[in-house]
């Protein structure tokens, strides 16, 4: 096929890529320069992290845009009027290779629409997957989506060539997704999963015992959800999030704050939510898979939306004030890590310092630990800093003039992936 033609396939296939947030995106822009190495601009790559946590960067494309499903959120609906294409798994893989070989790329994420059915669209994945590990012994990492309705053994055989696997859930409650994508449902979606985590559950047992034993997704599955397209609160979110982790041992459920890029009479009236929301939901996401938060504590029936003024943990506290002060050199680590702008990191090391000494403020400071939000929270030696506190409301005004900027301690958005 002429050169001109695949990069045309390639700047549809990658633009229609973009709303997918289950593959981390870094969103640079930055350009080859003479004398350095490598090129990070827009046109398909993204970034993610491998198993042993390094960062790497992908070709993030889809295998087609047509589809035979009508998500009333997706660019690519079969309704909606756009330019189509579609990539031949030799193709793909001739991109991959081109890509890796010029140092621009170390891995593939390849998703796709459905074409004719779930199997006809796996089968195709597995063909890109079959010819970039055995006729070209590609090595790199590959992450690919798994089909909702796909069969099982169709799943499988892709898991044992791929890195990670990914079934995206879309929406967070069943009603949400049965008025929006009528041809998908929650039965569909669930059947991968679990088949999914089985055979990872299968793999890490036979490789205790024989360390030449096949793996299958080494780097684990993920999910993503649609933020705001069917008008639901954050805890419906976060509930679902915390169900999926619970039920299925994902690595990450990435966020996508919904954008309105196609009119549909059930999204009507409905603009794309800040990012401030987005950005407030992975911080409750990493409390939920870190500090051992429930979704429930995070957020209540009374207060089922996120203050995009404080980050979820601060608000957590100040709707338990009974529980501080906090004395530091005799709380244990669960304590510590719940009280406000001291991380895991810094618990831990208050812990092992005090074990030669009761700790004072000036220790924290050697410690590198900030107590510019901690203070309020917490006593040290029996001595407390904060400021008086007469309600919550009164420190929660004084908590919004100390988070300016949103932040969080020792986060980063996109990562561990």
């Amino acid at each position: 096929m002429e050169f001109d033609t695949l990069q045309h396939k390639l700047k549809i296939l990658t633009d229609a890529a973009k709303y997918d947030a289950s593959c981390s995106s870094s969103g640079s822009r930055r350009s080859h320069r003479k004398g350095g190495v490598g090129n990070a601009a827009e046109s398909g790559i993204c970034h993610s992290w491998s198993e042993d946590g390094r960062c790497i960067s992908l070709l993030k494309i889809l295998l087609t845009n047509k589809c035979i499903y009508n998500c009333e959120y997706c660019v690519n609906r079969s309704s909606n009027d756009v330019e189509r294409a579609e990539f031949t798994p030799e193709e793909v893989c001739e991109l991959t290779l081109n890509f890796y070989k010029r140092n621009y790329i170390e891995g593939l994420f390849l998703s796709s629409g459905i074409v004719g059915n779930a199997d006809h669209t796996m089968e195709k994945l597995i063909r890109v997957a079959r010819l970039l590990r055995y006729r070209e012994n590609f090595n790199g990492y590959i992450h690919m989506k798994a089909i909702p309705g796909a069969s099982p053994a169709l799943v499988e055989e892709l898991g044992r060539l791929v890195d990670r696997l990914s079934v995206n859930i879309e929406l967070p409650t069943e009603s949400a997704l049965a008025l929006l994508a009528p041809q998908k449902s929650f039965g569909k979606i669930f059947q991968p999963m679990a088949t999914i985590r089985q055979h990872i559950l299968e793999s890490h047992s036979e490789r205790k015992t024989s360390r030449h034993a096949p793996l299958f997704a080494p780097a684990g599955q993920s999910t993503q959800m649609i933020v705001g397209a069917s008008r639901e609160d954050d805890r419906t979110i976060i509930q679902r999030a915390q169900a999926l982790y619970h039920s299925f041992d994902l690595k990450r459920v990435y966020y996508s704050s919904f954008v309105p890029v196609v009119s549909s009479r059930f999204t009507e009236g409905i603009v794309k939510p800040p990012l401030l929301r987005e950005h407030r939901i992975y911080q409750a996401d990493f409390l939920m898979r870190y500090y051992d938060f429930t979704a429930d504590e995070i957020l209540t029936a009374k207060e089922p939306f996120f203050d995009l003024e404080l980050d979820p943990k601060m608000s957590w506290a100040i709707r338990h004030l009974d529980r501080f002060p906090v004395e530091i050199n005799r709380a244990d680590l669960e304590e510590l890590i719940r009280i406000p702008g001291i991380g895991i990191t810094g618990a831990k090391r208050i812990i092992r310092a005090r074990r030669f000494a009761k700790l004072k403020y000036d220790d924290l400071r050697t410690l590198k630990i900030s107590t510019k939000r901690a203070r309020h929270f917490m006593t040290v030696a029996g001595v407390y800093r904060g400021a008086a506190i007469h309600s919550r409301h009164d420190l929660r005004q004084r908590m919004k003039l100390l988070e300016g900027a949103p932040r969080y301690e020792q986060m980063d958005l996109f990562a561990p992936c």
